[in-house]
């Protein structure tokens, strides 16, 4: 009621469910957890409006309706109209990013009255536009599948994100990471393993081991009645002495 707008059908069902979303996880290194992942939507109380007022008291203080440029969107028809700071636009925060960057939900259209229409796009440091998505539902499939691990939102501008964060997407996100190679080549990540090559030492026959031949009953019978032959031989010898 205070901005004369209303919110969209899915970010309403989000916030009649839950006032807000946050969930963070750590990695453990040398047995001591580290903060890592952090995904974050913001409540409706901290709902806020960037643009428009002053960050100072002074009355002739800058804000960041000031820093408006028309001049960056000449020769870019084909991309998506960016947001603007001043009365054009309604931006409110939908996640502060830790620091760097705001995920916004903008209005982009607030003259002469609000269009109900909504898209979500990341607001970096430099106060540089980037679009992520058109609805907060998708926005949302996106914060989960990235995990929300440090400077994801940065994977969607043109300068990516930096070397620290890379590494962590190499470790547990690297097809986001790498989406551009996957594009080009779609059998990029699949597994090439070859078992004849891997499990080439394993594959030896197995040795059996050679039993003893049996002997036949017949033979063993011949060679006991041999034997108590030659047993009883000496004595019938002696007797005859």
């Amino acid at each position: 009621q205070k901005n004369s707008c209303v919110l969209p059908e899915d970010l309403k069902n989000f916030y009649l469910m839950t006032d807000g979303f946050q969930m963070t996880w750590s990695v453990k290194t040398d047995d001591t957890p580290m903060p890592l992942g952090s995904m974050v939507i913001n409540s409706v109380s901290k709902l806020c409006r960037l643009g428009g007022s002053s960050m100072y008291t002074l009355p002739s203080a800058p804000t960041l309706a000031d820093l408006e440029d028309d001049t960056d969107e000449e020769g870019n028809e084909d991309k998506p109209e960016k947001p603007h700071f001043d009365s054009r636009s309604l931006i409110f925060e939908l996640d502060p990013c830790n620091g760097n960057g705001k995920v916004c939900l903008v209005y982009k259209h607030a003259e002469p009255v609000v269009s109900p229409d909504t898209e979500i796009w990341f607001l970096d440091r430099a106060l540089y536009w980037h679009f992520l998505t058109k609805t907060f539902t998708a926005y949302y499939r996106l914060l989960i599948t990235h995990l929300g691990l440090p400077q994801w939102q940065y994977a969607f501008t043109s300068y990516g994100v930096s070397p620290q964060a890379k590494q962590w997407f190499n470790m547990y996100k690297p097809i986001t990471i790498n989406t551009a190679l996957l594009s080009e080549e779609a059998d990029s990540f699949v597994n090439k393993l070859d078992p004849n090559k891997v499990f080439k030492s394993k594959n030896k026959t197995p040795v059996l081991k050679k039993k003893p031949p049996s002997q036949p009953p017949s033979s063993q019978k011949s060679h006991t009645s041999m034997t108590s032959a030659k047993t009883s031989s000496p004595a019938g010898n002696s007797s005859r002495k």
